[in-house]
């Protein structure tokens, strides 16, 4: 039986995320207690209480995110006795969950990885001027097909493949008239439903260059080490454990497409058969079930996920 951890994306957030861990385990606040430190901001609060709004921006919905994730593993380490570096084979995030599984892995420390995610959130809010760009969900199609629609949509424009996600589900982005034109044309090459995501910005398409320019300046100043495990890089669909391919990899991945299907689908090759999704949510569990059905995947966010952990060492 071979593991591995997974770390949720943008999408997952929700105000209460992380409330229960940090009632029940010191461990959780004191992971929340440095990512505010870290961000010189009551990001818990937030987290806790709300406002949606508030929480849903880019700039604190990533670091957010991992902060809950963060909290979780340190949570099962302590009560259920997991070791990352004994017990599991490879972890992987989607999008902003990459930074989250490279804390996960030692690559950089929480707080490290909490002002990465501020500047990158930040940074991809500030690309593209607001109603500028959009993004949409083709449901039903697979990556050859997304790109083909992209590809005819363009015009001379951007649209590009950001995410393919797997289970039949891949994302488009890039300018809105392209995008639109997209929409209008997935019907008639036989797409099952095609809409417009309730997005900030077009994420993971050449449009997010400045974004991509402003990561690759914040990363050079991040210390860096190898992880204990490899990570499944999004724009490589494989592992990495340089720290130099992993800053390239980030960098890379503000514009390039996350490849989550072709992730998942090289670690089960690997022999994986047990996928722990950590955080907020079950988005990715749904998707490893669709795109590796025969393995395991379960989601472990509140106490009682964590109870049902199997135990460790």
């Amino acid at each position: 039986m071979a593991r591995a951890c997974i770390f949720p994306g943008q999408g997952s957030q929700a105000v209460g995320m992380g409330r229960a861990l940090a009632e029940h385990f010191h461990q959780a606040r004191d992971v929340f207690a440095e990512v505010d430190e870290a961000l010189g901001q009551p990001l818990s609060r937030l987290m806790f209480e709300g406002p949606v709004e508030e929480l849903t921006l880019t700039a604190n919905a990533q670091p957010a995110l991992m902060a809950a994730s963060l909290a979780t593993l340190r949570v099962l380490e302590a009560e259920r006795g997991l070791d990352l570096k004994r017990d599991v084979a490879c972890v992987a995030g989607h999008s902003l969950g990459e930074y989250t599984a490279l804390a996960a892995a030692g690559t950089f420390s929480i707080a490290d990885a909490a002002r990465l995610l501020r500047i990158r959130g930040s940074a991809m809010q500030d690309a593209v001027a607001p109603g500028a760009g959009a993004m949409a969900a083709l449901i039903g199609a697979d990556a050859e097909a997304a790109q083909a629609i992209a590809a005819d949509a363009a015009e001379g424009a951007v649209c590009e493949v950001a995410n393919d996600n797997g289970g039949g589900q891949v994302v488009l982005s890039g300018e809105r008239a392209a995008v639109e034109r997209a929409v209008a044309l997935a019907p008639s090459r036989g797409i099952k439903r095609a809409v417009m995501l309730n997005v900030s910005a077009p994420f993971h398409c050449s449009l997010m260059a400045p974004a991509a320019a402003r990561m690759q300046r914040a990363l050079v100043e991040v210390a860096m080490h190898s992880p204990v495990v490899p990570v499944y890089a999004n724009v490589l669909a494989g592992p990495v454990t340089d720290p130099a391919a992993i800053r390239e990899a980030l960098v890379a991945q503000v514009t390039g497409t996350v490849r989550w299907r072709e992730c998942i689908a090289a670690m089960a090759a690997a022999g994986i058969d047990q996928f722990s999704e950590i955080g907020t949510g079950k988005v990715l569990t749904g998707l490893v079930k669709r795109i590796a059905p025969g393995a395991a995947a379960s989601a472990v966010g509140t106490p009682d996920d964590i109870a049902s952990f199997p135990a460790f060492g």
